[in-house]
């Protein structure tokens, strides 16, 4: 059998339209992006988030936000389909998730990491990924339910931000 590329039209045509997308259930996945360096790496995110249908990314402290060209030239459109808030301060979404009774789960390199494949999840929740150099402050870690991790076989302690939340992102869609 010959493998042939679908045609970009084709694949389009295939997808759903931006009403479809509102009336469509999402995922119960939050996500909290926060202090993200790199506006590419915030359209990154968007691009993974719509690809898998969370529920709401909050963009919190330096995280840049859309309208901005950066975003867009790696969200490609991404950012107007994936409901998002930006809030200068991460505390009150991590408070108002807490009295939602939703777990949250860091994406970091912890005393206590699980692997992120090992891991027992209950929905919804809210995965937080940090700071590109800096990763999730312990302050923040202390509203965290747990926290997982990717191996990593290099010599590179991690993986880009945005990289490390799309494989995490869909290994929670695995779950539910």
């Amino acid at each position: 059998m010959k493998i042939n590329k679908r045609r970009h039209e084709t694949i389009r045509s295939s997808r759903p339209g931006a009403l479809e997308l509102l009336e469509k259930p999402r995922n119960p996945i939050y996500v909290i992006a926060n202090d993200i360096r790199s506006l590419y790496n915030v359209g990154s995110i968007f691009r993974s988030s719509d690809a898998a249908g969370i529920k709401k990314l909050f963009l919190t402290g330096i995280s840049g936000y859309p309208p901005r060209k950066e975003i867009s030239k790696t969200a490609i459109g991404a950012e107007d389909s994936v409901p998002w808030e930006y809030h200068k301060n991460v505390f009150p979404v991590l408070e108002y998730m807490k009295s939602e009774k939703i777990p949250i789960v860091a994406l970091e390199h912890a005393n206590k990491s699980i692997l992120y494949t090992k891991s027992l999840y209950r929905f919804p929740l809210c995965l937080i990924v940090g700071n590109e150099v800096e990763g999730i402050s312990n302050d923040i870690l202390e509203y965290a339910d747990f926290a997982v991790e990717i191996p990593m076989y290099g010599k590179k302690q991690s993986l880009n931000v945005s990289v490390a939340y799309g494989i995490m992102v869909f290994e929670l869609l695995k779950h539910f």
